[in-house]
């Protein structure tokens, strides 16, 4: 077995997570023991996507998107200055990841409201030029309870501000519902919302592309990416980095990993990590198991959440996501005997030995760590990294035999919340209003 599994610019390197060196671990020969259940599934994700299934449409949006007419769908507010994505979950999570990974230097010029707390969502307005904003509504439904009442809120600020909501709005929606039914109504510039795709498996269409696309970033250099991490999928685990992820990650999981902490190593990828945590959770969250997302950034959190992962409990995966090749200011000589290592250093070579250093400690310590790299932090690298993902995710759920692309629990806590503000009784707020209370004050 190779230490690395290669594709086009991505790799995935499971050598520390291998027993008996890593514990929770898992041996070579076990992997060669997950083949055939690999290629089982494959064969089931290959079908699903060859008949458009729901869910597994989802890794067809590569071939799906056309990005000329998603760049004439926002041409009316391309000359924005800043972008307010209003929606939530995976209506959010996908846009901020692309513009944070492809428009690093503008990522600032994206702002979301995917929260209705009322302070931040007043704050947020407020500071933002609402002359020069680019408003991009996203909801499927066209009811999502948080979305529309933030855009409301937005859409009366505008209005307050003088400022013609239909001539800054553009909204990706289904094709049917009050949100689609307010841009016909006023004719605002669409782009839809694929059938068949889960929120979270959205991001590679316009859902997450418009923001970036307003914001002039190569969204057709991600969706190459992504083609290319579709021609990678292949019946083996040796042979196919989403699928060694995967696999990998389900068979730490069978052996107590219940906790997967995504540790990039680039501030432009946070993002990244969040819309992972939505993903893996939502998707592999069921019957009982799957693994605890825990969000980390490299080198940032060496300094806060690593003394848990290396010397607490073994219950933990740690996945390390960087590139290779990394640009970036030489550290000037500081003149002092103890700092002499630094000077004349590359930011980038600094950030790289404390990531070499982060993974051999966490692997003499026994945690099982799994890297995941691209050549360069581009936007090919980040469709990659994004398709990938969702193949590894869909993987995890053919292996683990679970729904993959539902949410009960989710839809169980939306109808809680539209039950209490109508004030309907429901079991749903029977339960709310017999949850016990042992309140100290």
């Amino acid at each position: 077995m190779s230490g690395a599994i290669d594709g086009s610019s991505m790799y995935v390197d499971i050598g520390t997570a291998l027993a008996p060196g890593a514990d929770p671990g898992i041996s070579e020969e076990e992997l060669d023991a997950l083949e055939e259940r690999v290629a089982a599934a494959h064969e089931r994700i290959a079908a699903g996507i060859r008949d458009d299934e729901f869910g597994y449409a989802a890794l067809s949006l590569p071939d799906r998107v056309d990005p000329d007419a998603l760049r004439e769908a926002v041409e009316p507010v391309a000359d924005a200055e800043f972008v307010l994505t209003v929606g939530i979950g995976g209506s959010a999570l996908g846009a901020r990841t692309i513009t944070s990974g492809i428009v690093p230097d503008r990522a600032d010029r994206h702002v979301v409201l995917d929260n209705v707390d009322p302070e931040h969502v007043d704050r947020t307005v407020d500071r933002l030029p609402l002359a020069e904003t680019a408003v991009n509504v996203v909801s499927k439904s066209g009811t999502t309870a948080e979305t529309l009442a933030n855009f409301l809120v937005v859409r009366e600020a505008m209005d307050d501000a003088g400022v013609d909501w239909t001539e800054r709005t553009i909204a990706t929606t289904g094709s049917a519902g009050p949100l689609r039914a307010l841009a016909d109504e006023h004719d605002l510039p669409t782009r839809p919302v694929p059938e068949g795709v889960p929120g979270r498996f959205a991001a590679l269409s316009a859902v997450g592309l418009v923001p970036a696309a307003i914001l002039d970033g190569d969204i057709e250099g991600v969706l190459a990416g992504a083609r290319a991490a579709r021609e990678s999928l292949a019946p083996s685990l040796f042979e196919c980095p989403a699928y060694a992820y995967g696999a990998t990650a389900y068979a730490l999981e069978e052996r107590g990993a219940t906790v997967n902490a995504f540790m990039p190593y680039a501030e432009s990828l946070e993002p990244f990590a969040e819309w992972f945590a939505q993903l893996w959770a939502e998707s592999l969250g069921k019957a009982g198991r799957g693994q605890t997302p825990a969000r980390a950034l490299g080198v940032t959190d060496q300094h806060s959440q690593l003394q848990l992962y290396r010397a607490g409990p073994a219950d933990k995966q740690i996945t390390i996501v960087d590139a290779d090749d990394r640009d970036g200011p030489t550290v000037p000589v500081a003149e002092h005997e103890e700092l002499d290592y630094l000077g004349n250093t590359r930011l980038a070579d600094l950030l790289a030995a404390e990531r070499d250093a982060t993974v051999a400690s966490l692997a003499e310590a026994g945690q099982p760590t799994v890297r995941v790299g691209v050549d360069r932090l581009d936007a090919h690298a980040l469709g990659e990294l994004l398709y990938s993902m969702e193949a590894a995710t869909i993987l995890v759920g053919e292996l683990a035999d679970i729904e993959t692309f539902t949410q009960p629990a989710v839809e169980w806590g939306k109808r809680a919340a539209r039950a209490l503000l109508a004030g309907e009784e429901t079991a749903e707020t029977a339960t709310i209003e017999d949850l016990p209370d042992l309140r100290v004050e």
